[in-house]
């Protein structure tokens, strides 16, 4: 056995302690896939898609190199281990790796942009509890028909434990909503099963 020290580097993912927790973040990981696709140079952006934004098959637009695209959401894919801030973004311009046209090449540089921007960003976990008693808090949101091809909508939810991030998820969802209201009654049922399972994590003996 070898002792390595502390940890400051895994797979991609960078560690650093400071007074207030651990700071995971992939600044060296950001930096080799934005000079792969040469972005490095590009023009920041502070969010990574444009509001109200949808896209389709953009069957009449002409081709990118699939190859390519396929590599860009890949690298972003493995980004949002920590980065749930672009976890939708990349969940739309995932559902057209198949056939990728201008417009979802055009969405994916954007996302890169807005990396580029934030490439500093990361997750913080605070040193012990901030309060007395654990708390776990969670949020779900939805869209409503942001699938232009089967009108389907996009669940998305987040869950902070004492202030920190621990589990993040987008999904389009399984049916077509008829209304916002039952677009966002499916995200909450959606985020409650994840709850549940948080729920039942933390009662193990180890988490005592």
């Amino acid at each position: 056995m070898t002792d390595l020290g502390e940890l400051s580097f895994f797979l991609g993912m960078e560690f650093v302690k400071l007074k207030a927790g651990i700071v995971i973040y992939q600044e060296k990981y950001i930096g080799v896939f934005l000079d792969k696709f040469e972005m490095k140079s590009c023009n920041t952006v502070s969010n990574p898609s444009e509001t109200n934004s949808k896209l389709d098959e953009c069957i009449e637009e002409e081709k990118v190199d699939s190859t390519m695209f396929r590599q860009i959401v890949g690298s972003m894919r493995y980004l949002c281990n920590n980065r749930p801030d672009i976890c939708y973004s990349v969940s739309v311009i995932r559902k057209f790796m198949h056939d990728p046209r201008k417009s979802h090449l055009i969405a994916a540089k954007r996302i890169l942009r807005y990396i580029k921007g934030t490439i500093d960003f990361g997750l913080l976990f605070p040193y012990g509890a901030q309060s007395k008693v654990n708390e776990l808090i969670g949020y779900s949101v939805s869209d409503w028909c942001g699938d232009l091809t089967d009108m389907r909508s996009t669940s998305g939810y987040v869950f902070k434990f004492n202030e920190a991030a621990i589990s993040w998820c987008t999904k389009k969802q399984p049916i077509t909503a008829l209304s916002s209201c039952e677009a966002e009654y499916i995200a909450g049922t959606f985020a409650t099963c994840q709850a549940l399972l948080l729920d039942s994590v933390m009662k193990e003996p180890f988490c005592l």
